[in-house]
């Protein structure tokens, strides 16, 4: 909290660490290089072992404590400008491909804001230097910066064009926050010059990244195809990267490598999934701060985006736009990757199996790749789609595209559906809207999951 001046709202959160299982083979007879990998078996063994001593910890849960879903939509012309004169009647509500009843109705306005020319029209400064504002804010904005997923050449682009964006863009009335998901805060001020200050200070933070460099190199998607989807190439691969990276006689110590890449599997899952918990845990609580402000509230979240592939990550997605729905929070997104590439980077550390066209792992490599780099998006889109915001994507303008996300959209739609006939099952429910009208452009919330009901832990 800031002393004297504008006030500031600090938001942060920490978070803890996790450990790694794994698995063993056996040898024949001991040489020298035989003693080493002796000596891998046993810390396998041993990891395996520290891992089921390891109380399990409970991950984040999303309940809907409410029987309706909020169904935020955005309609755009053909010219992507917002449209503001529909009526209930003019929308329909598909779940799971059966109409559903709109039980409620709502259009929000939403003032544009001028930085210039607000800037003009403010009071003058301060012997600070600050601005005093003649009237209570009426937008708030959080730049979260994902320093936990971002690397250092995106995160740099990042900060010049935010730098640019808070010094010639926002309102002199806008109260803003620079935040990162590692837990970096300016706090929600008017201040520029502190806003500047937390930007230069944001930099990569290693907590739950994947070593590039492990041997094996096994990620998040390739250990999910193992581990989830028993993909027997996904697992192929590991191997041979195991026996290439390791120097292994193939016929040899087969059994090892295949315990090896096993263990890395289970650690890279393990590793993911409690990165993307966290992550969305942050996210969540920055949601939940700021539905408690006045005026309009946007979050901008900046990110290259990352995998969120299974059923608990897509729960605590549903929860999130749930909570930003009730508290009327707008998530934009941009994906600090710009244009994409084709190909990853020659020169970018990867598995040794990329030399072996012969058993076709090149090509499954390659093909892995643009799938999860594809799918690292998706959570960027669900958000900003399902809470009436905007995603910027595939365009190197970031600075551009930073600026046309401060501004929400000026009309939002929100549709309530009753969930009184809804199985209780905690299934996932995919929604589809439609409107009534020729030559219009539709976002709106993918979907949502049903509720299960809370166990009663009472004994009768």
């Amino acid at each position: 909290m800031r002393a004297g001046g504008n006030r500031a709202y600090a938001l942060s959160r920490a978070v803890p660490m996790m450990g790694i299982p794994g698995k063993t083979s056996h040898v024949r007879y001991i040489t020298p290089t035989d003693h080493f990998l002796i000596l891998c078996v046993l810390g396998v063994i041993w990891c395996a072992r520290l891992a089921a001593q390891e109380p399990q910890e409970q991950p984040f849960e999303f309940q809907v404590k409410v029987n309706t879903v909020l169904v935020p939509v955005l309609v755009r012309d053909k010219q992507g400008r917002t449209v503001g004169d529909l009526k209930k009647e003019d929308f329909q509500v598909f779940d799971r491909n059966t109409p559903r009843v709109i039980t409620g109705f709502t259009v929000e306005k939403r003032a544009v804001e001028s930085g210039g020319k607000e800037a003009e029209e403010s009071p003058p400064p301060t012997p600070s230097g600050t601005p005093l504002p003649s009237s209570p804010p009426r937008r708030f904005i959080t730049f979260l910066f994902d320093d936990l997923h971002l690397d250092i050449s995106d995160l740099q682009q990042m900060k010049l064009a935010a730098t640019s964006v808070i010094t010639e863009s926002l309102a002199a009335s806008d109260v803003a926050a620079v935040v990162s998901t590692s837990g970096m805060s300016s706090g929600l001020t008017r201040d520029r010059a502190k806003l500047e200050e937390t930007l230069a200070k944001l930099a990569p933070r290693q907590l739950y990244r994947h070593d590039e460099h492990a041997c094996p190199n096994v990620d998040y998607y390739q250990a999910d195809q193992i581990k989830n989807r028993r993909n027997a190439e996904a697992f192929e691969v590991a191997v041979q990267d195991t026996l290439t990276c390791r120097h292994l006689n193939a016929e040899r110590w087969r059994n090892l490598a295949e315990a090896l890449a096993n263990s890395a599997a289970d650690a890279a899952l393990r590793l993911g999934d409690r990165d993307v918990l966290v992550t969305l845990g942050i996210l969540r609580g920055y949601v939940e701060k700021m539905g408690r402000l006045p005026g309009q509230r946007t979050l901008i979240f900046l990110s290259p985006g990352f995998l969120t592939i299974t059923p608990p990550a897509q729960t605590e997605i549903s929860g999130i736009l749930d909570l930003a729905a009730h508290s009327e929070v707008t998530i934009s997104a941009l994906d600090a990757r710009g244009l994409p590439t084709k190909e990853p980077d020659a020169e970018m550390p990867g598995p040794a199996f990329a030399t072996t066209p012969a058993l076709g792992l090149g090509r499954y490599e390659s093909q892995a790749r643009q799938e999860s780099m594809s799918l690292d998006e998706a959570v960027m889109a669900e958000l900003a789609n399902g809470s009436g915001g905007s995603f910027f994507h595939e365009n190197n303008d970031l600075k551009g595209g930073l600026e046309s996300l401060t501004a929400a959209p000026e009309w939002l739609y929100v549709l309530q559906i009753s969930l009184g006939d809804v199985k209780p099952d905690g299934a996932y429910h995919r929604l589809k809207v439609k409107v009534d009208r020729d030559g219009l452009q539709l976002q709106a919330r993918r979907g949502y999951f049903a509720p299960k009901p809370t166990k009663d832990k009472k004994q009768d």
